[in-house]
């Protein structure tokens, strides 16, 4: 079996070192990676990019096909950024909201400029970081197939990377609070089974038709394909504290694409929830992550977080085998079900040190 590649972009915060208040400074940080670049540092530093906000950057890993290289490669992404935001006298914190109250800053670019005039608030409010897997794909034809078969998995991957508590400074009384801010997108969220490319071709197409988005580009479906490389692209999940939970939220990706095409390949249907059974699924990751109850991927009902990530690993443990991810997978799921996901990390945290100090070891964690 050929192992599918797996590539994971990471959005993350740039805050002040001793007080962990988000710091505008994306371009001197980016400036400061194309010197070193230029100077013959690695990794090179095409591997950083601006995001919406000047307090973010985001990462992005090659594609890999062992998860021991994909380790790695998160690792390096997170040093390149930590070391450029050093020279701009920052550092980087993996938190999917900034949990301290701050003014978002609008890089100054001419799509993020439109997507402001557009989108007023939604745009102007939205300081947020996702981790992105990318899982390539051998056709469109077999992404389509994959994306209507993965939907109801997803909420689970999104309850395990929950890391956004905060907003604004108040506990949201979510684990993600960043999902429930970037649903105010009018594309955000699950979808409907589109059944062949050209039905989601043709969905694409009317949208932006209509206007309301800037273009294809504003799609920003929870699993799409990519519009530039030959992979679908899983965008539900925070991004994650910890490095060893991103590795983990794109090995079950990868498996979760892995078997699903393989179910498509043998003739079974996609399955059959609603749109808005999914919309539940996914509310109830975002207000529960680990802690409470999620729904049953399988039935809809309510069942413990553990039980529904133990759920999600037995329906791809066939790929994991066979990929040779399968010790790797249970001891990354068994560590974050033991310790709690990032939103477990910020709230324990806060409560012993106040949601400053929270962010700079935040930073600390980031950086391992």
């Amino acid at each position: 079996m050929t192992v599918r590649s797996v590539g994971v972009e990471e959005e993350l915060l740039l805050v002040a070192a001793e007080t962990g208040q988000p710091l505008a400074v994306a371009e001197s940080a980016l400036k400061a990676a194309c010197q070193a670049g230029e100077n013959g540092a690695e990794p090179e530093p095409r591997a950083l990019e601006f995001e919406l906000q000047r307090q973010q950057l985001e990462t992005a890993t090659k594609p890999c096909r062992l998860l021991s290289e994909l380790s790695e490669e998160l690792r390096q992404g997170r040093a390149l950024a930590a070391a450029a935001a050093a020279e701009a006298g920052a550092r980087v914190a993996a938190l999917a909201t900034s949990p301290v109250q701050v003014k978002p800053d609008l890089v100054r670019k001419g799509r993020y400029l439109m997507m402001a005039q557009e989108y007023g608030l939604t745009a102007h409010e939205q300081l947020t970081c996702g981790c992105h897997v990318h899982v390539g794909i051998a056709s469109p034809d077999e992404g389509v197939a994959v994306l209507d078969r993965i939907r109801p998995w997803l909420p689970v991957l999104l309850a395990l990377s929950a890391n956004s508590p905060y907003w604004q400074g108040q506990d949201s009384g979510y684990a993600s609070f960043r999902y429930q801010a970037w649903s105010r997108w009018p594309t955000a969220g699950p979808t409907d089974a589109f059944g062949t490319v050209e039905t989601y071709r043709r969905t694409v197409r009317e949208m932006v038709g209509t206007g309301t988005l800037l273009d294809s580009g504003m799609v920003y479906f929870d699993a799409r394909l990519s519009e530039h490389y030959p992979t679908i692209e899983i965008r539900i999940a925070d991004v994650c504290l910890y490095a060893d939970d991103a590795l983990l939220i794109a090995a079950l990706t990868r498996a979760l694409a892995e078997t699903e095409a393989r179910r498509w390949a043998a003739g079974s249907d996609a399955p059959g929830p609603r749109v808005e059974m999914l919309r539940l699924a996914s509310w109830r990751a975002s207000r529960s992550g680990l802690e409470h109850t999620l729904l049953n991927p399988v039935s809809g009902l309510p069942e413990s977080a553990p039980v529904a990530a133990n759920a999600l690993f037995d329906h791809v443990r066939d790929a994991l085998d066979e990929a040779g991810d399968t010790i790797t997978v249970r001891e990354l799921l068994d560590g974050v079900l033991a310790r709690g996901n990032g939103a477990a990390f910020q709230r324990g945290t806060s409560r012993e040190a106040g949601l400053q100090q929270m962010i700079v070891r935040a930073a600390d964690v980031t950086a391992r």
